[in-house]
């Protein structure tokens, strides 16, 4: 079902939900998810306490929420502020979201985000329309800010060794300011893992080529699991990473890369993130990752519609 309700200080949301799981996606600004989770229970998302209920201007705001960016990151494309209304249609179970064409790169940015309404299942298509007078080449970037004081999983690729593993598995990405010694990381062998910690207010950030297509997040016994897809003849930005992981003081950022691609005038791309969410007591250790996530991402690969 859909409802009209205020959040976040932001008083035309629309709140979409099942009989398990509920979204809340602002229009007074966006395209912006600003709300996921179990009903009455924990937001996912982390919202910046400065920017709540805040629109118009011209200066960039962080807002949190899940956001829809360009990659590569350039101060000139990616920073296109948000604050404005959308344009926006409602199903029962559905929201179709529009931004404004951006003067700097003629980009009109879209979310399609859509609930099951007997699953535990969201579906965020992210489009990037380029309605300029020249191609541009970019990929669509969903980035979800996640509360603090959780924890990120990111699959490994499967071990192997001998001769018939000669070649790379997959790319690592590591920026300026990334530290693979600060205690936040955890390089398991078959899982990396990214704790926000608010006593830790310096930056980190990774980006890998991650062929398992998942990852998730930990927090207080539930998960969110964001599923996306890996296409192996497709260039991806930042050394080849179609999944990245940014870390500050306030809230972690998982995030999803589509491939670059070079959008002709009236032309369109797409990059599809699906979620669902779950419960239980996660261990410190690979075999509690296998035991409640493997599952949970096996299910959904085999039966994506479930």
């Amino acid at each position: 079902m859909q409802e009209k309700i205020i959040y976040g200080g932001w008083p035309n949301c629309t709140r979409l939900s099942n009989d398990e799981i509920e979204l809340v996606i602002a229009t007074d600004i966006g395209p912006r998810i600003v709300h996921v989770g179990f009903i009455n229970k924990q937001n996912f998302l982390y919202l910046s306490p400065d920017d709540r209920g805040k629109t118009g201007g011209t200066d960039w705001r962080l807002y949190g929420g899940h956001r829809l960016w360009l990659a590569p990151e350039t101060l000139t494309l990616s920073y296109h502020p948000d604050n404005s209304p959308v344009i926006h249609t409602v199903e029962d179970f559905a929201i179709k979201l529009s931004q404004s064409r951006e003067n700097a790169s003629g980009i009109v940015k879209e979310m399609d985000i859509s609930l099951s309404p007997i699953k535990n299942l969201v579906t965020v298509v992210h489009r990037l329309i380029n309605q300029g007078t020249d191609s541009i080449e970019v990929a669509p970037w969903g980035i979800t800010a996640m509360a603090p004081g959780g924890l990120a999983i990111i699959p490994n690729e499967p071990y192997g060794e001998g001769n018939d593993y000669l070649l790379p598995a997959r790319s690592l990405a590591l920026w300026q300011y990334t530290k693979m010694n600060d205690p936040r990381w955890h390089w398991g062998d078959k899982y990396i893992r990214a704790r926000q910690d608010p006593s830790f207010v310096s930056e980190q950030k990774i980006g890998l080529l991650n062929k398992q297509e998942w990852a998730a997040y930990y927090l207080n016994e539930e998960l969110l699991i964001k599923h996306f897809e890996y296409n192996q003849q497709a260039s991806y930005p930042d050394f080849g990473s179609n999944n990245e992981v940014y870390i500050n003081g306030n809230f972690l950022e998982i995030e999803s890369l589509g491939p670059l691609t070079i959008i002709p005038p009236g032309g369109t791309v797409e990059h599809t993130e699906n979620w669902c969410l779950a419960t239980g007591m996660l261990g410190e250790d690979d075999a509690s990752i296998d035991e409640i996530i493997l599952p949970l991402v096996d299910a959904f690969k085999n039966d994506p519609g479930r």
